[in-house]
């Protein structure tokens, strides 16, 4: 199972494939200085086997790698992020964006 994420800039997503098929995304809404995670998905048939963390985690370490900030209104990116506590610096205050 190959399984390749990467940034949709156009989308204003982050995008997970398996074996090419478009298997979830992660929504945010950008800023100059970081990504405002809005919603992540999940396409049924591809849930429990872990796509959404790898999806998170992907989209996290890109961010690391662009010197961006994460502001997680998301509930999944959010809880991702408590359970990794090595992503928690990311976290930008979010009460300018609510």
């Amino acid at each position: 199972m190959a399984t390749e994420v990467h940034d949709n800039p156009e989308q204003h997503r982050y995008e997970i494939h398996i074996d090419g098929v478009l298997a979830g995304f992660a929504s945010y809404r950008p800023h100059p200085d970081e990504r405002v995670f809005l919603h992540t998905e999940v396409k049924p048939e591809y849930g429990g086997r872990g796509i959404g963390s790898a999806l998170a985690k992907a989209a996290l370490d890109d961010l690391r790698a662009r010197n961006l900030g994460a502001v997680p209104l998301c509930p999944f990116i959010t809880a991702y992020i408590e359970r990794h506590s090595e992503y928690a610096d990311l976290v930008v205050d979010h009460s300018k964006h609510s």
